[in-house]
């Protein structure tokens, strides 16, 4: 069994950043447990539907790139405070950039593990600093 820390850097670096390596959606379906669900204040996603946004991510910005800063562990839950990056090719956030503007935005996320898989992400993104980089 790998530690739970290293369960969920794998999800940032091998499933969230762009790379050769994987298909997010099979790394994905792998680590989070059949009952997931990703929370915000907005809304809650199921697996499949995070998988769908991963995917279609990778191929709107094709450089994104997940660095996490700081990975603490508290029993089975893992927080995780991030820097993600990119450059979107295509209509983002009900934006049209020229895909030579990128953002950078710091990320925060409380994941829970069970049985060796990730059952539930609370996060927190700064999407509005996308958007207002974007405009810029």
């Amino acid at each position: 069994m790998e530690s739970i820390k290293e369960l969920v850097r794998k999800m940032y670096v091998d499933c969230l950043t762009v790379n050769t390596r994987v298909d997010p959606g099979v790394e994905l379906g792998k680590m989070l447990a059949d009952n997931f669900q990703s929370v915000n204040a907005a809304e809650i996603k199921s697996r499949q539907v995070l998988i769908g946004q991963i995917q279609y991510f990778w191929k709107l910005i094709p450089d994104l790139k997940w660095e996490p800063q700081e990975i603490l562990q508290d029993g089975n839950r893992v927080i995780v405070r991030c820097i993600a990056t990119g450059t979107p090719k295509g209509e983002f956030m009900g934006l049209k950039p020229d895909g030579k503007k990128s953002f950078r935005i710091m990320t925060i996320d409380i994941h829970t593990v069970e049985n060796d898989k990730i059952t539930t992400i609370f996060h927190v993104e700064e999407w509005t600093t996308a958007i207002m980089q974007l405009k810029a």
